[in-house]
């Protein structure tokens, strides 16, 4: 079959189509139409098979792409389903939110000329057919083991690691503050990027096979961490970092000035079928308003693309950089310029202008210079370069720092760093209390999916070996 491969040199790359953007400033609904087989079969054929897969080596799960292309582009679904499953507890997902751009297709071999393949396209598809096919399984174990494990999380990093302890037998508890499981990918991420049965779907496979799930439950209020140390042989601490890093400019305290997640959550919550007071009163509410957008990651693009179709009047991103240093995803980037949002590049925020509402943003443009030790360039404001952007609703973007973990679990052992992220031993995933574990964004900061999913996993690993040294040895472990 090796001659289905290599077709690069004779097919042009192709995505799945794209739904038109007058149509997407509509709905909530995922922009891109489901790839047909032959399509789907004809994009895996253009792999080049290389020698050193440089698209495996720059995904944070290693995952087997070329393995999976190749059986795609042979008609054997089911095969690439199980060698994508193997190292990504969610495929589908990752298929859909993470930026290849900046991963996996961004350092494909292929010449650009030729462009590469759509790496994330085929693997949602294969994941899509392998679910409407039923081959997508509970996490059921051969055999159970009595040990339990508390999961504090039902985030990326947090369900990586249940699923993967459920199939080692382990009998697994998942606590959670929300009424859903999903954490961001429920309550942060669109349904134009995830829709939200995806994530859903998992949830009640999960609690088929066995993970057991305790919702509305928030570590400090209703259980103490010292609890749930003594009810389980292990805990996994995979919170995610959710406190909205502020910015400290006269006017900050105006109506109308929200932080990204407030904002994002409520249209989720009420896409969800959620009655949600402070969306319906308009305070969280993009419709007929001037946004201003500050910051420009990922969730600068989620927020601008929701405005849109909440139906707002315009939508402006303000960024103090320009498009090439914009850490966030340049395909969203493309997609929010063709959905309408105007891009303020070299710009940045001095004030929030207004009464007892915000009215507009005083602005300065900016100068790049040279890069500081990180590699990135630096940053100086223009004299005499001052503007004003009107704005009924400016949206803060500008990331996400942890909680005061030690404070929220009552546990001042709990070790953390000079950033607030919990701190364990790189190799083993435990922190300087004995067994408790910590993985996915609350110890290396705000992240992407993928990494929660490879922080949740590793750290399942080292979990059940904790355990088993435990017990054939009680103070081996300690």
């Amino acid at each position: 079959m090796a001659e289905r491969m290599l077709q690069f040199v004779r097919l042009q790359q192709q995505t799945p189509d794209k739904r038109a953007a007058s149509m997407r400033r509509e709905d909530f609904n995922e922009i891109y139409e489901k790839f047909d087989p032959g399509r789907a079969s004809a994009q895996a054929s253009r792999c080049s098979q290389c020698g050193v897969p440089f698209c495996q080596v720059h995904c944070p799960l290693n995952n087997n792409i070329p393995d999976w292309l190749k059986l795609t582009a042979e008609g054997r679904l089911e095969e690439a389903y199980e060698v994508a499953a193997a190292t990504n507890t969610f495929p589908e997902i990752c298929g859909r939110v993470c930026p290849q751009d900046r991963l996996c297709e961004g350092n494909c071999v292929i010449e650009k000329g030729f462009e590469s393949v759509t790496i994330g396209s085929v693997e949602r598809y294969i994941v899509d057919t392998a679910w409407e096919q039923g081959w997508v399984k509970p996490p059921t174990p051969t055999r159970e083991r009595p040990e339990s494990v508390g999961i504090i999380g039902a985030g990326p990093a947090g369900l990586a690691a249940a699923e993967r302890l459920r199939l080692r037998g382990f009998q697994v508890h998942v606590y959670d503050r929300y009424d859903r499981v999903g954490g961001l990918m429920i309550y942060g991420i669109p349904n134009f990027k995830l829709e939200k049965e995806i994530v859903l779907r998992r949830w009640e496979q999960y609690a088929a096979g066995g993970i057991q799930f305790h919702l509305n439950v928030a570590v400090g209020r209703d259980v103490t961490l010292a609890e749930l140390r003594a009810r389980h042989d292990a805990v996994f601490v995979a919170t995610g970092v959710y406190k909205a890093r502020d910015i400290d400019l006269p006017g900050a305290g105006l109506g109308g000035v929200v932080p990204a997640l407030d904002y994002l959550t409520a249209s989720n919550r009420t896409n969800l079928g959620d009655a949600v007071p402070e969306f319906e009163s308009g305070t969280l509410n993009a419709a007929d308003r001037d946004v201003v957008v500050i910051g420009g990651g990922d969730t600068a693009m989620d927020c601008v693309r929701t405005a849109v179709r909440q139906g707002a009047r315009s939508v402006t991103c303000m960024y103090r950089r320009d498009r090439a240093n914009m850490p966030g995803s340049m395909r969203e980037v493309y997609n929010a310029e063709e959905e309408g949002v105007r891009f303020l590049w070299l710009s940045a925020p001095e004030a929030f202008l207004g009464g007892q509402d915000v009215t507009g943003v005083r602005a300065v443009k900016m100068h790049l210079g040279l890069p500081d030790a990180t590699g990135r360039q630096q940053v100086a404001p223009i004299e005499g370069s001052h503007f004003v952007e009107p704005a009924s609703l400016v949206i803060k973007a500008l990331g996400f720092d942890p909680e005061d973990l030690p404070l929220a679990f009552d546990e001042p052992a709990l070790p953390v760093s000079r950033w607030g992220t919990l701190k364990v031993h790189h190799r083993t995933f435990m922190t300087d209390l004995p067994g408790v574990f910590a993985g996915g964004d609350i110890v290396r900061g705000a992240s992407l999916v993928v990494w929660g999913i490879r922080d949740g996993r590793d750290a399942a690993e080292q979990i059940e070996a904790y355990i088993k040294a435990k017990a054939e040895i009680p103070q081996a472990a300690e």
